[in-house]
């Protein structure tokens, strides 16, 4: 982990479901996060005026993309680090693009290890699911994401609606 961190996170980062504990960082690291894409914030005015709504509509498993679907948070005491997405199955669009795990990490957090250890953690969440393989997609020329699955036991596999595709087995023995 990085040591030259501003602010230093007592707990060790852990993947929960959605959580009031976090609103303010929540907020704030997501609305950093599309200024820095240049992306609408207009979704987080409502987030705002009701977190708790916010929050209960991402907790469980919920049918996204047409498949059961359970979002976590990453998160340290107050602090919310990012997003980690597991799709319980694949539609074949999910097969081209998206895959089983879609993960970030805000702004702030990035370049510090976090993404490489909330994935770990995803992975450990889908062998609870009983998944024995995990397709995780990426755009070509994302190479800290690329990075991120590989040093996850990330096995590439070509490319499918243009993104770049990794398989991680499950098995017990393969996981870092």
């Amino acid at each position: 982990m990085q040591t030259d961190a501003v602010i230093r996170l007592i707990e060790p980062p852990r993947l929960v479901w959605p959580t009031q504990d976090v609103r303010v960082s929540y907020l704030v690291g997501e609305q950093a996060d599309c200024l820095l894409r240049g992306t609408p914030t207009r979704w987080l005015e409502a987030a705002s005026e009701d977190f708790a709504g916010f929050v209960a509509a991402r907790r469980g498993v919920q049918v996204r993309w047409g498949v059961p679907s359970t979002v976590f948070w990453y998160v340290s005491g107050e602090y919310y680090l990012g997003t980690l997405v597991v799709r319980h199955q694949l539609t074949a669009e999910l097969a081209a693009a998206g895959g089983h795990i879609g993960y970030h990490v805000v702004a702030p957090w990035r370049r510090q290890g976090h993404a490489t250890r909330m994935l770990a953690a995803g992975l450990a969440r889908c062998r609870e699911l009983g998944l024995e393989r995990v397709l995780l997609t990426c755009a070509p020329d994302n190479e800290p994401s690329r990075r991120v699955i590989l040093a996850n036991g990330g096995v590439p596999d070509g490319q499918a609606g243009g993104e770049d595709r990794f398989w991680i087995s499950l098995d017990s023995g393969s996981l870092p």
